[in-house]
């Protein structure tokens, strides 16, 4: 069986020293999270989904919250201090993240955004999170992850 290949988060996570696992399963197209937690046998309390969006100020900012929840726009705005933001088009996501749609990750984009991880998140050992690819998955502490990508954590999802 050959060696799998490390994606950029990967490679990230191992130069801050920063232990995670990796799941693996079988991906032909986009699905989303809800469909990967219910594959792997996860609680979506644990499975987390990548957000970006774009400030008023044309800002990026990017929002880690449960698989199975909405981010809240005015909590998600007020949150990195900006007046609204809206979700990027799925079209940008590449152009702006180095990812693609389902495979987005916030370890590793082409730029460090300002990002928060839903509080949720502390509530939890460990976490999963997309892998940088389709059928890549990566399981860590979520103190770990804003370590390595920076990340606050507030409440911004809908109630």
């Amino acid at each position: 069986m050959g060696k799998e290949a490390k994606t950029n988060a990967m490679r990230m996570l191992e130069r801050a020293k920063i232990s995670y696992q990796v799941n693996l399963y079988e991906c032909e197209e986009f699905i989303d999270g809800i469909d990967v937690a219910d594959r792997l046998g996860q609680d979506y309390e644990m499975a987390f989904k990548t957000l970006v969006t774009q400030g008023k100020s044309g800002n990026y900012y990017v929002y880690v919250i449960p698989v199975h929840r909405e981010l809240d726009m005015k909590k998600a705005a007020k949150a990195v201090g900006e007046k609204s933001v809206e979700m990027l088009p799925v079209r940008e996501i590449n152009q702006i993240t180095g990812y693609i749609r389902g495979g987005c990750t916030p370890i590793g984009m082409k730029k460090p955004f300002p990002t928060v991880i839903h509080e949720s998140a502390k509530q939890q050992a460990e976490i999963a999170i997309s892998g940088g690819r389709h059928g890549v998955q990566i399981v860590l502490s979520p103190d770990d992850l804003a370590t390595v990508i920076k990340a606050d954590f507030a409440d911004v999802i809908q109630v």
